[in-house]
């Protein structure tokens, strides 16, 4: 199965829109938002791929991203979620607490966490643990960058958007 994973995109539309073209070229089964979408047009740009989320630190209008989600069939799970997939024990999370992010990463429940906040791509093992972050959407001053996860096979690819 293969997964999107972006965060941090703050408004930025039209890299929302070219990760969603990115997201469909490739095939993604769902795609994976790390929080900070900032306001419900964020989430509305993402209508045509499975959207499934967590808050970000940025996030302060929560009623109405609740309701964005929900008009495009997605599903927003909070502060954190934790999912099961091929074998593969997730747990999702914004990385606004550096301990409680470290921690997840290192308690050795999770074979991959994904985090954000930082808008630095990051692709590390630690213990038995990938962490993965994809990066900022917008950009910044970094690169816009996106990941693709494959659950089979473990590859992960970085997408300049």
């Amino acid at each position: 199965m293969k997964i999107g994973i972006i965060s941090d995109t703050h408004d930025h539309i039209p890299n929302i829109k070219k990760s969603v073209q990115i997201f469909k070229e490739k095939e993604v089964d769902f795609v994976l938002h790390l929080g900070d979408y900032i306001n419900p047009a964020a989430v509305n740009a993402f209508n045509g791929v499975k959207l499934i989320g967590v808050f970000g630190n940025n996030d302060g209008d929560k009623p109405r991203l609740i309701q964005a989600f929900g008009n495009i069939g997605g599903e927003i799970k909070g502060d954190f979620h934790e999912f099961e997939i091929d074998g593969l024990k997730f747990a999702c999370y914004h990385g606004t607490e550096r301990g409680l992010k470290n921690a997840l990463v290192e308690c050795g429940k999770y074979d991959v966490v994904v985090y954000g906040h930082t808008h630095e791509c990051k692709n590390k093992v630690i213990g038995n643990t990938l962490a993965l972050n994809p990066g900022t959407a917008h950009g910044f001053w970094n690169k816009a960058t996106v990941l693709i996860f494959d659950t089979e096979n473990k590859d992960t690819e970085i997408v300049n958007l």
